[in-house]
């Protein structure tokens, strides 16, 4: 069991309470980032950037990732916070501003209502939602980590990257049912905007689950004992940049692969290139977040007995292996084949997913983890999955085919392979150090 110094040791329920108030708060962000990368995929180009041609679809794409750039700027803000005031406070503030800027962007009016105004408007809710989604990540995971029992930390950890699978499947659903019951013209018109205001009451179960947890047990500590950093990000720069460094590099290949399924790309590239239905490939898309939450729990598990650095490797060679096959199959324009290669995408993605909480937390000491893990994270989303689906549309249209796209994403994985490689596995490290 994980004991504090003070010889404090959470409840049993305690565990289980902080897990699922971590996993809430990532699920909603999951959830309002994949409606709006499908949304940016299938319809926003002409509803916010038609007057740009062509270049509407590329400029949509970009806005998705425009929100990552804000990432680490949030996780600097939420990172000082949290190592400052504690880890629940900030938590509930990253919570209302991601969850708030998801409902405007569904009640937000069209370039034919307001014209430049309404792309401007998107655009700055999107920042709005990449400031507080930098911050959300790092909190979660030390919440939900540093609350578990040592020799499970992995396990528990995990709940926090279920937030992407679950969010996946909730979103998935929705723009499911939506696309199968609004004909093209309502959803286009007014169906869209639902799953965007649907997301309050997401935020509602969210304030809800984190007003019933307690402090992080090892922050509690921190403060009783006055040890809690006034410098944080100086002290984490000047003292721990490669940490940085390889934690972000480690989460690159994951972040990038993932997007591939999650940043709406292979649903617009299927639909425009093949044919297929949105709605048959969003089925594909729930199966294959099924696979991901369940490699992810698998990988989790397995992290805590062969340790974080091992595990998350297998997953980065699965997907270095995989990342031609993957695009052969989806270039066969057949149903079937395409939901084989979104379920086995999906195995190396958990695999490399499950382990990097517990990874984060034990790679920082106490009083700068909030920090650490947040810019580390905030810093590899840039260098993944911020621009992935955006990469992967200039390389189609330069070189007419997905194979350089394959290769994109397998060097991604070998950086993170490489960077995996050079940390210095910490499982089980006393989390007060």
């Amino acid at each position: 069991m994980t004991t504090t110094r003070t010889g404090t040791k959470p409840a049993a329920k305690e565990y289980d309470r902080a897990a699922m108030a971590s996993m809430v708060g990532t699920t909603v962000e999951w959830y309002d980032f994949f409606i709006y990368a499908q949304a940016a995929a299938l319809i926003f180009a002409d509803l916010f950037f038609k007057p740009m041609g062509s270049a509407g679809q590329i400029v949509s794409y970009v806005t998705v990732g425009i929100s990552f750039v804000f990432r680490p700027l949030g996780a600097i803000v939420a990172g000082y916070l949290g190592d400052r005031l504690g880890r629940k406070r900030v938590l509930v503030a990253t919570l209302a501003m991601m969850g708030a800027a998801t409902v405007l962007i569904g009640a937000l009016p069209t370039y034919a209502s307001i014209g430049i105004w309404a792309p401007i408007l998107l655009i700055l809710l999107r920042i709005v939602q990449g400031f507080s989604t930098g911050g959300e990540w790092g909190g979660a995971a030390l919440l939900a980590v540093e609350h578990a029992p040592t020799k499970r930390r992995g396990f528990f950890g995990a709940f926090v990257q279920m937030g992407v699978p679950l969010g996946m499947l909730l979103a998935t659903g929705v723009l499911a049912l939506c696309t199968f019951t609004l004909t093209d013209e309502q959803f286009t018109t007014w169906g869209w905007r639902v799953p965007f205001l649907l997301s309050v009451v997401l935020i509602g179960v969210g304030f809800y689950i984190r007003s019933k947890v307690s402090e992080s047990p090892v922050f509690a500590e921190l403060k009783e004992r006055r040890t809690e950093s006034n410098t944080p990000i100086r002290t984490l720069f000047k003292k721990h940049p490669k940490q940085v460094v390889l934690a972000a590099l480690s989460f690159i290949g994951t972040n990038g692969n993932g997007y591939m399924v999650i940043g709406g790309f292979i649903v617009a590239y299927a639909t425009k290139t093949y044919g297929l239905g949105k709605t048959e490939l969003l089925i594909a898309t729930l199966a294959s977040a099924v696979t991901w939450g369940v490699f992810t729990m698998i990988g989790a598990y397995w992290s805590d007995r062969r340790g974080r650095t091992t595990v998350m490797n297998v997953g980065n060679l699965a997907m270095i292996l995989f990342a031609v096959p993957f695009f052969l199959l989806i270039d066969t324009g057949n149903l079937g084949w395409i939901y084989v290669a979104m379920i086995l995408f999906s195995v190396g993605l958990g695999l490399s997913y499950g382990p990097q909480p517990a990874l984060f937390a034990e790679l920082f000491p106490a009083s700068i983890r909030y920090s650490g893990a947040s810019i580390s994270y905030a810093v590899g989303t840039i260098f993944g999955g911020a621009f992935a689906p955006t990469v992967a549309q200039w390389l189609l249209g330069k070189t007419g085919g997905t194979l350089a796209i394959s290769i994109y994403l397998a060097l991604l994985a070998a950086v993170s392979f490489v960077a995996t490689m050079l940390i210095k596995d910490r499982s089980g490290r006393d989390l007060m150090v």
